[in-house]
Protein backbone atom coordinates (compact mmCIF):
# COMPACT_ATOMS: atom_id res chain seq x y z
CA UNK A 1 0.00 0.00 0.00
CA UNK A 2 1.44 3.43 -0.90
CA UNK A 3 2.15 6.21 1.55
CA UNK A 4 -0.67 8.25 0.10
CA UNK A 5 -3.12 5.42 0.69
CA UNK A 6 -1.99 5.02 4.31
CA UNK A 7 -2.58 8.70 5.14
CA UNK A 8 -5.82 10.64 5.28
CA UNK A 9 -6.30 12.90 2.26
CA UNK A 10 -7.42 15.82 4.44
CA UNK A 11 -5.23 16.24 7.48
CA UNK A 12 -6.02 19.84 8.44
CA UNK A 13 -9.12 19.95 10.78
CA UNK A 14 -10.19 23.36 9.52
CA UNK A 15 -10.04 22.22 5.94
CA UNK A 16 -11.96 19.04 6.84
CA UNK A 17 -14.80 21.08 8.39
CA UNK A 18 -14.88 23.34 5.36
CA UNK A 19 -15.16 20.37 3.00
CA UNK A 20 -18.01 18.90 5.06
CA UNK A 21 -19.93 22.15 4.95
CA UNK A 22 -19.42 22.76 1.24
CA UNK A 23 -20.32 19.16 0.39
CA UNK A 24 -23.52 19.51 2.45
CA UNK A 25 -24.38 22.73 0.66
CA UNK A 26 -23.79 21.08 -2.70
CA UNK A 27 -26.17 18.26 -1.79
CA UNK A 28 -28.74 20.77 -0.55
CA UNK A 29 -28.38 22.76 -3.77
CA UNK A 30 -28.86 19.62 -5.81
CA UNK A 31 -31.98 18.72 -3.84
CA UNK A 32 -33.33 22.25 -4.24
CA UNK A 33 -32.84 22.03 -8.00
CA UNK A 34 -35.18 19.05 -8.04
CA UNK A 35 -38.04 21.09 -6.55
CA UNK A 36 -40.51 23.02 -8.73
CA UNK A 37 -39.54 26.64 -9.50
CA UNK A 38 -42.42 27.95 -7.42
CA UNK A 39 -41.09 26.24 -4.31
CA UNK A 40 -37.58 27.59 -4.92
CA UNK A 41 -38.65 31.15 -5.63
CA UNK A 42 -40.32 32.04 -2.33
CA UNK A 43 -38.84 33.60 0.80
CA UNK A 44 -36.13 31.47 2.36
CA UNK A 45 -36.26 30.15 5.90
CA UNK A 46 -33.12 28.78 7.56
CA UNK A 47 -31.25 28.93 4.26
CA UNK A 48 -33.84 27.11 2.17
CA UNK A 49 -37.34 27.62 0.84
CA UNK A 50 -38.12 23.92 0.92
CA UNK A 51 -40.85 22.89 3.40
CA UNK A 52 -39.44 22.74 6.92
CA UNK A 53 -41.96 20.03 7.83
CA UNK A 54 -42.66 17.90 4.76
CA UNK A 55 -45.08 15.41 6.36
CA UNK A 56 -48.38 16.91 7.49
CA UNK A 57 -51.52 15.73 9.23
CA UNK A 58 -54.42 17.82 7.92
CA UNK A 59 -57.82 17.36 9.55
CA UNK A 60 -61.20 17.21 7.88
CA UNK A 61 -64.83 16.54 8.76
CA UNK A 62 -66.84 14.21 6.48
CA UNK A 63 -68.36 16.86 4.22
CA UNK A 64 -68.25 17.47 0.48
CA UNK A 65 -66.11 20.56 0.99
CA UNK A 66 -63.26 18.48 2.42
CA UNK A 67 -62.53 17.59 -1.22
CA UNK A 68 -59.53 19.87 -1.75
CA UNK A 69 -57.69 18.42 1.25
CA UNK A 70 -58.43 14.87 0.12
CA UNK A 71 -57.62 15.47 -3.54
CA UNK A 72 -54.39 17.30 -2.73
CA UNK A 73 -53.26 14.02 -1.20
CA UNK A 74 -54.90 11.53 -3.59
CA UNK A 75 -53.81 13.29 -6.80
CA UNK A 76 -50.32 14.17 -5.57
CA UNK A 77 -50.64 17.95 -5.64
CA UNK A 78 -48.90 17.94 -2.25
CA UNK A 79 -45.83 16.13 -3.59
CA UNK A 80 -45.41 18.74 -6.31
CA UNK A 81 -44.51 21.16 -3.52
CA UNK A 82 -42.37 18.82 -1.44
CA UNK A 83 -45.14 17.76 0.99
CA UNK A 84 -46.92 14.60 1.99
CA UNK A 85 -50.39 15.45 3.29
CA UNK A 86 -52.19 12.79 5.30
CA UNK A 87 -55.90 13.66 5.63
CA UNK A 88 -57.10 12.97 9.18
CA UNK A 89 -60.81 12.21 9.57
CA UNK A 90 -62.23 13.88 12.69
CA UNK A 91 -65.48 13.24 14.56
CA UNK A 92 -66.57 16.82 15.34
CA UNK A 93 -65.56 20.43 14.99
CA UNK A 94 -64.77 20.52 18.71
CA UNK A 95 -62.25 17.73 18.09
CA UNK A 96 -60.73 19.70 15.22
CA UNK A 97 -60.45 22.78 17.44
CA UNK A 98 -58.76 20.88 20.26
CA UNK A 99 -56.33 19.04 17.98
CA UNK A 100 -55.32 22.25 16.23
CA UNK A 101 -54.75 24.05 19.52
CA UNK A 102 -52.81 21.10 20.98
CA UNK A 103 -50.72 20.58 17.85
CA UNK A 104 -52.08 17.12 17.08
CA UNK A 105 -53.13 18.44 13.68
CA UNK A 106 -50.84 20.64 11.62
CA UNK A 107 -53.80 22.28 9.85
CA UNK A 108 -57.39 21.49 8.99
CA UNK A 109 -60.39 21.97 6.75
CA UNK A 110 -62.31 23.99 9.31
CA UNK A 111 -65.22 26.35 9.89
CA UNK A 112 -64.29 29.98 9.26
CA UNK A 113 -65.98 31.16 12.43
CA UNK A 114 -64.33 28.48 14.54
CA UNK A 115 -60.90 29.95 13.83
CA UNK A 116 -62.10 33.41 14.82
CA UNK A 117 -63.78 32.03 17.93
CA UNK A 118 -60.52 30.48 19.13
CA UNK A 119 -58.63 33.67 18.29
CA UNK A 120 -60.87 35.64 20.66
CA UNK A 121 -61.35 32.90 23.26
CA UNK A 122 -65.04 32.25 22.63
CA UNK A 123 -66.29 28.71 22.10
CA UNK A 124 -63.10 27.20 23.47
CA UNK A 125 -59.52 27.98 24.46
CA UNK A 126 -57.91 31.25 23.38
CA UNK A 127 -55.00 30.95 20.99
CA UNK A 128 -53.63 32.96 18.08
CA UNK A 129 -54.83 31.34 14.87
CA UNK A 130 -54.34 31.69 11.13
CA UNK A 131 -56.61 31.47 8.10
CA UNK A 132 -54.32 30.52 5.21
CA UNK A 133 -56.96 30.29 2.48
CA UNK A 134 -60.67 29.97 1.90
CA UNK A 135 -61.48 26.42 0.81
CA UNK A 136 -64.93 26.90 -0.72
CA UNK A 137 -67.88 29.15 -1.33
CA UNK A 138 -71.54 28.06 -1.18
CA UNK A 139 -72.86 24.51 -0.89
CA UNK A 140 -74.53 24.31 2.52
CA UNK A 141 -78.27 24.09 3.22
CA UNK A 142 -80.95 24.41 5.87
CA UNK A 143 -83.03 21.26 6.03
CA UNK A 144 -86.47 21.10 7.66
CA UNK A 145 -88.19 17.90 8.79
CA UNK A 146 -90.87 15.98 6.95
CA UNK A 147 -93.14 16.66 9.93
CA UNK A 148 -92.88 20.41 9.30
CA UNK A 149 -93.59 19.84 5.61
CA UNK A 150 -96.73 17.94 6.59
CA UNK A 151 -97.75 21.06 8.56
CA UNK A 152 -97.51 23.16 5.41
CA UNK A 153 -94.03 24.58 5.96
CA UNK A 154 -92.07 25.14 2.76
CA UNK A 155 -89.85 28.14 3.51
CA UNK A 156 -88.86 30.67 6.15
CA UNK A 157 -92.09 32.65 5.99
CA UNK A 158 -94.32 29.59 6.46
CA UNK A 159 -92.06 28.36 9.28
CA UNK A 160 -92.45 31.70 11.04
CA UNK A 161 -96.23 31.45 10.78
CA UNK A 162 -96.25 27.95 12.24
CA UNK A 163 -93.96 28.90 15.14
CA UNK A 164 -96.36 31.73 15.95
CA UNK A 165 -99.68 29.86 15.68
CA UNK A 166 -98.52 26.53 17.13
CA UNK A 167 -96.08 27.41 19.90
CA UNK A 168 -93.92 24.58 21.24
CA UNK A 169 -90.22 23.90 21.65
CA UNK A 170 -88.95 23.86 18.07
CA UNK A 171 -85.38 22.58 17.90
CA UNK A 172 -82.78 23.43 15.28
CA UNK A 173 -79.26 22.07 15.01
CA UNK A 174 -76.01 23.61 13.82
CA UNK A 175 -72.48 22.24 13.97
CA UNK A 176 -70.48 24.59 16.24
CA UNK A 177 -71.41 27.69 18.29
CA UNK A 178 -69.15 30.17 16.46
CA UNK A 179 -69.16 28.34 13.13
CA UNK A 180 -70.57 29.05 9.71
CA UNK A 181 -73.64 26.83 10.00
CA UNK A 182 -74.73 28.49 13.22
CA UNK A 183 -74.43 31.91 11.60
CA UNK A 184 -76.34 30.89 8.44
CA UNK A 185 -79.11 29.33 10.54
CA UNK A 186 -79.44 32.30 12.89
CA UNK A 187 -79.33 34.81 10.04
CA UNK A 188 -82.02 32.99 8.05
CA UNK A 189 -84.32 32.54 11.04
CA UNK A 190 -83.95 36.19 12.05
CA UNK A 191 -84.52 37.38 8.48
CA UNK A 192 -87.97 35.79 8.79
CA UNK A 193 -88.69 37.25 12.22
CA UNK A 194 -87.72 34.20 14.29
CA UNK A 195 -85.37 34.87 17.18
CA UNK A 196 -82.99 31.88 17.18
CA UNK A 197 -82.55 32.03 20.97
CA UNK A 198 -85.95 33.18 22.27
CA UNK A 199 -88.45 31.69 19.82
CA UNK A 200 -86.74 28.34 19.19
CA UNK A 201 -84.08 26.13 20.72
CA UNK A 202 -80.77 25.47 19.00
CA UNK A 203 -78.35 22.62 19.65
CA UNK A 204 -74.95 21.46 18.39
CA UNK A 205 -74.69 18.20 16.42
CA UNK A 206 -71.65 16.96 14.42
CA UNK A 207 -72.32 16.99 10.66
CA UNK A 208 -72.38 13.21 10.01
CA UNK A 209 -74.93 12.76 12.82
CA UNK A 210 -77.49 15.28 11.51
CA UNK A 211 -79.53 12.89 9.39
CA UNK A 212 -79.71 10.19 12.07
CA UNK A 213 -80.86 12.71 14.67
CA UNK A 214 -83.58 14.10 12.42
CA UNK A 215 -84.71 10.56 11.62
CA UNK A 216 -85.46 9.87 15.30
CA UNK A 217 -87.16 13.24 15.83
CA UNK A 218 -84.48 15.07 17.81
CA UNK A 219 -84.78 18.21 15.70
CA UNK A 220 -87.10 20.16 13.44
CA UNK A 221 -84.36 21.44 11.22
CA UNK A 222 -80.61 21.70 10.78
CA UNK A 223 -77.97 23.64 8.92
CA UNK A 224 -74.98 21.68 7.67
CA UNK A 225 -72.72 21.22 4.69
CA UNK A 226 -73.39 18.79 1.90
CA UNK A 227 -73.91 15.94 1.37
CA UNK A 228 -76.08 15.72 4.49
CA UNK A 229 -78.81 18.02 3.18
CA UNK A 230 -79.10 15.91 0.03
CA UNK A 231 -78.92 12.71 2.07
CA UNK A 232 -81.90 13.79 4.21
CA UNK A 233 -83.95 14.12 1.03
CA UNK A 234 -82.81 10.76 -0.34
CA UNK A 235 -83.78 9.17 2.99
CA UNK A 236 -87.17 10.97 2.85
CA UNK A 237 -86.85 12.55 6.28
CA UNK A 238 -86.59 16.22 5.30
CA UNK A 239 -86.42 18.86 2.57
CA UNK A 240 -84.22 21.80 1.69
CA UNK A 241 -85.87 25.03 2.82
CA UNK A 242 -83.02 27.22 1.56
CA UNK A 243 -79.48 26.82 0.31
CA UNK A 244 -76.83 28.99 1.90
CA UNK A 245 -75.95 30.46 -1.48
CA UNK A 246 -79.49 31.85 -1.46
CA UNK A 247 -78.74 33.44 1.92
CA UNK A 248 -75.47 34.92 0.63
CA UNK A 249 -74.27 34.26 -2.89
CA UNK A 250 -70.61 33.14 -2.89
CA UNK A 251 -70.39 33.27 0.87
CA UNK A 252 -67.17 32.20 2.62
CA UNK A 253 -67.40 28.73 4.11
CA UNK A 254 -64.56 26.41 5.16
CA UNK A 255 -60.97 27.58 5.40
CA UNK A 256 -57.54 26.04 5.61
CA UNK A 257 -56.84 26.88 9.22
CA UNK A 258 -53.89 26.43 11.56
CA UNK A 259 -52.25 28.14 14.51
CA UNK A 260 -50.17 31.30 14.27
CA UNK A 261 -47.35 29.31 15.90
CA UNK A 262 -47.35 26.84 13.02
CA UNK A 263 -46.99 29.59 10.41
CA UNK A 264 -44.22 31.23 12.43
CA UNK A 265 -42.30 27.98 12.79
CA UNK A 266 -42.95 26.54 9.33
CA UNK A 267 -43.52 29.44 6.88
CA UNK A 268 -42.37 27.49 3.81
CA UNK A 269 -44.56 24.55 4.74
CA UNK A 270 -47.58 26.83 5.17
CA UNK A 271 -46.98 28.37 1.76
CA UNK A 272 -46.51 25.00 0.07
CA UNK A 273 -49.66 23.64 1.72
CA UNK A 274 -51.74 26.53 0.37
CA UNK A 275 -50.26 25.97 -3.09
CA UNK A 276 -51.23 22.29 -2.99
CA UNK A 277 -54.78 23.17 -1.92
CA UNK A 278 -55.05 25.76 -4.71
CA UNK A 279 -53.98 23.23 -7.32
CA UNK A 280 -56.46 20.70 -5.95
CA UNK A 281 -59.18 23.36 -6.01
CA UNK A 282 -58.50 24.11 -9.68
CA UNK A 283 -58.79 20.41 -10.43
CA UNK A 284 -62.10 20.08 -8.57
CA UNK A 285 -63.60 23.12 -10.26
CA UNK A 286 -63.08 21.57 -13.67
CA UNK A 287 -66.60 20.16 -13.97
CA UNK A 288 -65.24 17.24 -16.00
CA UNK A 289 -63.49 16.05 -12.83
CA UNK A 290 -66.37 16.41 -10.39
CA UNK A 291 -67.82 12.93 -10.79
CA UNK A 292 -64.40 11.44 -10.13
CA UNK A 293 -63.97 13.68 -7.08
CA UNK A 294 -67.41 12.68 -5.79
CA UNK A 295 -66.50 9.01 -6.15
CA UNK A 296 -63.23 9.48 -4.27
CA UNK A 297 -64.64 11.41 -1.33
CA UNK A 298 -67.73 9.18 -1.02
CA UNK A 299 -65.47 6.36 0.18
CA UNK A 300 -65.66 5.08 3.75
CA UNK A 301 -62.33 6.65 4.69
CA UNK A 302 -63.64 10.11 3.78
CA UNK A 303 -67.34 11.14 3.74
CA UNK A 304 -68.73 7.59 3.88
CA UNK A 305 -72.00 8.02 2.02
CA UNK A 306 -73.52 7.15 -1.34
CA UNK A 307 -72.00 8.63 -4.47
CA UNK A 308 -75.25 10.17 -5.76
CA UNK A 309 -75.80 12.25 -2.61
CA UNK A 310 -72.46 13.93 -3.28
CA UNK A 311 -72.37 14.09 -7.06
CA UNK A 312 -75.72 15.75 -7.80
CA UNK A 313 -75.19 18.92 -5.78
CA UNK A 314 -71.50 19.09 -6.72
CA UNK A 315 -72.72 19.31 -10.32
CA UNK A 316 -75.34 21.92 -9.38
CA UNK A 317 -78.24 19.50 -9.79
CA UNK A 318 -80.63 20.40 -6.98
CA UNK A 319 -83.84 18.75 -5.82
CA UNK A 320 -85.28 20.32 -2.68
CA UNK A 321 -87.40 17.29 -1.81
CA UNK A 322 -90.52 19.43 -1.95
CA UNK A 323 -91.33 19.50 -5.64
CA UNK A 324 -88.66 21.80 -7.00
CA UNK A 325 -85.70 20.76 -9.17
CA UNK A 326 -83.22 23.18 -10.69
CA UNK A 327 -79.71 23.68 -12.01
CA UNK A 328 -77.96 26.02 -9.58
CA UNK A 329 -75.10 28.07 -11.07
CA UNK A 330 -74.13 29.04 -7.52
CA UNK A 331 -73.27 25.50 -6.44
CA UNK A 332 -70.25 24.72 -4.26
CA UNK A 333 -67.12 26.27 -5.75
CA UNK A 334 -63.51 25.68 -4.77
CA UNK A 335 -61.56 27.90 -7.17
CA UNK A 336 -63.89 29.88 -9.48
CA UNK A 337 -61.13 31.57 -11.44
CA UNK A 338 -59.17 32.31 -8.29
CA UNK A 339 -62.00 34.13 -6.52
CA UNK A 340 -62.54 31.54 -3.79
CA UNK A 341 -59.19 31.03 -2.09
CA UNK A 342 -58.29 34.60 -1.19
CA UNK A 343 -58.86 35.20 2.55
CA UNK A 344 -60.78 38.48 2.34
CA UNK A 345 -60.54 40.61 5.45
CA UNK A 346 -64.21 41.51 5.12
CA UNK A 347 -65.17 37.82 5.24
CA UNK A 348 -63.45 37.30 8.56
CA UNK A 349 -64.88 40.53 9.92
CA UNK A 350 -68.41 39.45 8.99
CA UNK A 351 -68.22 36.48 11.34
CA UNK A 352 -67.09 38.78 14.13
CA UNK A 353 -70.11 41.04 13.53
CA UNK A 354 -72.41 38.05 13.91
CA UNK A 355 -70.60 36.84 17.03
CA UNK A 356 -71.25 40.28 18.49
CA UNK A 357 -74.84 40.31 17.24
CA UNK A 358 -75.66 37.06 19.04
CA UNK A 359 -73.87 37.89 22.28
CA UNK A 360 -70.91 35.58 21.80
CA UNK A 361 -68.74 38.69 22.02
CA UNK A 362 -69.70 41.04 24.85
CA UNK A 363 -67.98 44.08 23.35
CA UNK A 364 -66.99 45.22 19.88
CA UNK A 365 -63.50 43.99 18.96
CA UNK A 366 -61.16 45.89 16.66
CA UNK A 367 -62.68 44.12 13.68
CA UNK A 368 -60.11 45.06 11.07
CA UNK A 369 -57.11 44.50 13.33
CA UNK A 370 -58.29 41.00 14.22
CA UNK A 371 -58.89 40.12 10.58
CA UNK A 372 -55.46 41.41 9.54
CA UNK A 373 -53.85 39.30 12.24
CA UNK A 374 -55.73 36.08 11.48
CA UNK A 375 -56.07 36.14 7.68
CA UNK A 376 -52.57 35.50 6.39
CA UNK A 377 -52.84 37.31 3.09
CA UNK A 378 -49.03 37.42 2.91
CA UNK A 379 -48.76 33.63 2.86
CA UNK A 380 -51.66 33.32 0.42
CA UNK A 381 -50.08 35.78 -2.02
CA UNK A 382 -46.86 33.77 -2.08
CA UNK A 383 -48.79 30.57 -2.80
CA UNK A 384 -50.85 32.38 -5.44
CA UNK A 385 -47.64 33.40 -7.21
CA UNK A 386 -46.43 29.80 -7.13
CA UNK A 387 -49.66 28.52 -8.66
CA UNK A 388 -50.34 31.46 -11.00
CA UNK A 389 -53.59 32.17 -9.17
CA UNK A 390 -54.98 35.66 -9.83
CA UNK A 391 -55.46 38.02 -6.90
CA UNK A 392 -58.32 40.45 -6.24
CA UNK A 393 -57.67 44.17 -6.22
CA UNK A 394 -58.75 44.57 -2.59
CA UNK A 395 -58.87 42.65 0.66
CA UNK A 396 -62.51 43.72 1.05
CA UNK A 397 -65.57 42.71 -0.96
CA UNK A 398 -69.23 43.74 -1.04
CA UNK A 399 -72.20 41.38 -0.77
CA UNK A 400 -75.97 41.64 -0.36
CA UNK A 401 -77.56 39.02 1.89
CA UNK A 402 -81.04 37.49 1.86
CA UNK A 403 -82.62 40.36 3.82
CA UNK A 404 -81.30 42.96 1.39
CA UNK A 405 -78.69 44.28 3.83
CA UNK A 406 -75.34 45.06 2.21
CA UNK A 407 -72.07 44.05 3.87
CA UNK A 408 -68.88 45.74 2.71
CA UNK A 409 -66.73 45.76 5.84
CA UNK A 410 -66.50 49.53 6.05
CA UNK A 411 -68.37 50.06 9.33
CA UNK A 412 -68.56 46.71 11.13
CA UNK A 413 -69.61 48.17 14.48
CA UNK A 414 -72.65 49.91 13.01
CA UNK A 415 -73.47 46.82 10.95
CA UNK A 416 -73.37 44.52 14.00
CA UNK A 417 -75.63 46.89 15.95
CA UNK A 418 -78.09 47.50 13.10
CA UNK A 419 -80.10 44.27 13.28
CA UNK A 420 -83.55 44.35 14.83
CA UNK A 421 -83.26 40.78 16.13
CA UNK A 422 -80.10 40.29 18.15
CA UNK A 423 -78.97 39.20 21.59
Amino acid sequence: MSDTQDKPLIQDPGRRDFMKKTTGLSVAAALMAMLPPGVRSGAWAAGSDAPEKPRLSVGFIPLTDCASVVMASVKGFDRKYGLTITPSKEASWAAVRDKLVNGELDASHVLYGLIYGVQLGIGGPKKDMAVLATINHNGQAITLSKQLKDKGVSDGASLARLVKVEPRQYTFAQTFPTGTHAMWLYYWLAAHGIDPFRDVRNIVVPPPQMVANMRVGNMDGFCVGEPWGARAIRDNIGFTAVTTQDIWKDHPEKVLGTTADFVEKYPNTARAMVAAILDASKYIDDMRNRSEVAKVIAAKSYVNTDFDSIEDRMLGRYDNGNGRKWADPNHMKFFNGGQVGFPYLSDGMWFLTQHKRWGLLKAHPDYLAVAKKVNRIDVYKQAAAMTKTPLPESGMRTSKLIDGVVWDGRNPKAYADSFKIKA
